[in-house]
């Protein structure tokens, strides 16, 4: 009896050890994750990992950077332990957590705008909400027929990608299901949109704002030159008070009308990597590197000021 009870309970002791030892490689300060990310946000991931990274050298995020339906399928794989994302699931999508027991509870970081652009040779700066639902629609088709505009040309409009969560949330924005007799050019990534649009005054580009809102950025200085980026109003007949560019006190405050959220999906079970991620984001200073690359928190860092009467 006795040998029984001693073999029994060193199975219970190895399995222990060898969940901890597994829990050990993989905490809120150690161990190895892949993420996925919409790519219109990889500025701000890059400076959000690195800077966790920075404070926790044991760790290590193996991102990568696709439309943004490519990022949650690898989250639903299997394949990714998180993303970062500009929607919530839909109902398939929460489904397939649902049947793997899954508890779905998308976390909401940040609010992110959508940067319209034109090249510097465009001298129009400003346009309404209306004239871009008309060019999607097809009833603008040229740069003449926008109030203000000196163009002549046709309006070419530029996306990173054609499953992008850019185009996407211009679709959704209007009531779109497809885009037929438009011209689209897919550049490839929000940087080549960049490119794109500088050399081409004729073009109209749309990419996330956090390519081109953190001056400190060496890059971010060199991306935005030759670029104008539109003021969007979402008055029928607006003063010139009435528009707003997508940086980020607009945000804050409600005033850009292509704003959108920023959410993190995870399907991570136990206090781990990703869940580290996650609190250093909504509960320390990454929310400080999400204002930093031009966007809002959703849960600003609290800063307390303690002032001194000297008697």
């Amino acid at each position: 009896m006795n040998r029984v009870l001693i073999a029994f309970l060193s199975v219970v002791v190895c399995i222990i050890t060898t969940y901890s030892c597994k829990q050990a490689n993989d905490s809120a300060f150690h161990g190895t994750v892949t993420i996925t990310s919409d790519e219109s946000l990889q500025p701000m991931v890059e400076q959000l990992c690195q800077g966790y990274v920075g404070i926790h050298a044991d760790t290590k995020f193996n991102v990568s950077y696709l439309p943004e339906h490519l990022a949650i399928a690898k989250v639903l794989e299997d394949s990714s332990r998180l993303a970062f994302v500009t929607r919530e699931l839909t109902t398939s999508e929460q489904n397939v957590f649902k049947t793997r027991g899954i508890r779905y509870s998308p976390q909401f970081i940040a609010i992110d705008g959508l940067a319209l652009l034109t090249s510097r040779a465009n001298e129009d700066s400003l346009i309404t909400l209306k004239e871009v639902e008309g060019i999607f629609k097809g009833q603008i088709k040229n740069w003449s027929q926008l109030e203000g505009s000196q163009q002549t040309k046709d309006i070419v409009l530029v996306f990173d990608n054609a499953n992008s969560s850019n185009l996407n949330f211009v679709m959704n924005k209007f009531g779109l299901t497809d885009l037929k007799g438009l011209q689209i050019f897919s550049a490839g990534s929000n940087k080549k949109v960049i490119d794109y649009v500088r050399q081409n005054p004729n073009a109209l580009g749309f990419i996330g704002v956090n390519w081109i809102s953190d001056g400190e950025v060496p890059l971010t200085a060199e991306l935005s030159k030759g670029l104008r980026v539109l003021a969007v109003s979402d008055k029928e007949k607006p003063t010139r008070q009435d528009y707003y560019q997508p940086f980020q006190q607009n945000l804050r405050f409600g005033n850009y009308p292509l704003a959108r959220k920023v959410y993190i999906i995870s399907r991570e079970m136990h206090a781990g990597l990703g869940s580290g991620l996650l609190n250093y984001i909504m509960r320390d200073v990454g929310s400080l590197i999400i204002e930093k690359c031009g966007l809002w928190p959703a849960k600003p860092f609290n800063r307390e000021v303690i002032l001194k009467k000297e008697i």
